[in-house]
């Protein structure tokens, strides 16, 4: 394996020049797809080869269950620094796993209860309660996906920003922004070195619900407008909060006031809408940003499934029959 079963382990670096360019380089849709399977590769193959340094690292212990032929010099020969990286692999993917299984568990979580929470209401696309706190979410249920809103929020918007809260929401459901922001959310506990990827992907997909509502409305400024509302009304009620919700966080999608830099995306939508050019020009910064990443994903992938094989071969060559 030699060092190729290290680098997936920091070549999530290289997707780090996207992740710094993307929002403004590249249409909202395009970034939040483009760094969402990058995550999900990079974050894919680091664990991985930790999973292939445990194996060695686990060999070399006393009393372990694997076969003897496992700890073998011509095994331990396949990975450098065997024994510091080995070892120190066992408690790296015990963490991983931890913490993307609590992670899950979280999720799980909140689904259950966001579903208690409106169990008696009726089954409707959108469903308005009465609450003054302002607030607002999508929530994706199989199939039976919902927008909640309060009457708080909605009093705080004229009728036109009401049809673009509606058309934001609708957005993310139509488009499932809770299956990318999950997966970054994963990526991220899995190598800390996908963060950057997964806040820019928490602003992106924020920024494709504000596009096509701006679409579905015909008016940029009125999107614009319904956002800063939105983020006023919400912050002078701040601690309200949605009551019997983790809320705002739910599947891992904010509410419609509070995901990203609201100046930023009000910025955004005065300016022209964004190109939907799907792959900027080589010859520019984000085009060689791009490049970089998806370079760096690829060799990425490569490495991993070249250690994979290689320690599948010496495993089986010192396995006796």
């Amino acid at each position: 394996m030699g060092v190729f079963v290290f680098l997936p382990l920091v070549l999530p670096l290289t997707a780090w020049p996207v992740a710094r360019l993307a929002e403004q380089h590249l249409h909202p849709r395009t970034a939040t797809r483009l760094l969402s399977a990058a995550a999900g590769v990079l974050a894919l193959c680091s664990t991985l080869c930790l999973g292939l340094l445990m194996v060695v690292g686990t060999a070399q212990l006393p009393g372990n269950p694997l076969p003897d032929g496992w700890s073998d010099p011509e095994v331990r020969e396949a990975v450098p620094y065997d024994e510091v990286a080995g070892r120190a692999a066992i408690p790296a993917l015990l963490a991983v796993l931890t913490a993307c299984a609590l992670a899950g568990a979280r999720h799980r979580r909140t689904r259950r209860r966001a579903a208690r929470a409106l169990a008696g209401l009726p089954a409707t696309p959108v469903v308005v309660l009465p609450d003054g706190a302002p607030y607002a979410y999508a929530l994706p249920g199989g199939g039976r996906d919902r927008i909640v809103v309060t009457t708080g929020m909605l009093a705080a918007l004229e009728g036109g920003e009401r049809r673009a809260l509606f058309a934001h929401e609708r957005a993310h459901l139509a488009a499932a922004h809770h299956r990318f922001l999950l997966v970054v959310r994963l990526a991220a506990l899995a190598n800390p070195f996908l963060r950057p990827l997964r806040t820019t992907v928490v602003y992106t997909v924020e920024r494709w619900a504000d596009e096509e509502a701006a679409a579905a409305v015909g008016s940029r400024r009125t999107v614009a407008r319904a956002i800063g509302k939105a983020a006023l009304a919400s912050r002078s009620a701040a601690g309200t909060g949605p009551a019997g919700f983790a809320g705002l966080a739910f599947a891992g999608l904010a509410g419609f006031a509070f995901a990203g830099p609201v100046p930023r995306r009000m910025a955004a939508l005065l300016d022209p809408a964004p190109a939907a050019r799907t792959w900027p020009s080589v010859f520019t910064t984000a085009g060689l940003a791009v490049w970089g990443a998806a370079a760096g994903t690829t060799v990425s992938a490569l490495s991993s499934a070249n250690s994979a094989v290689t320690l599948f071969l010496v495993l089986k060559a010192a396995t006796p029959l």
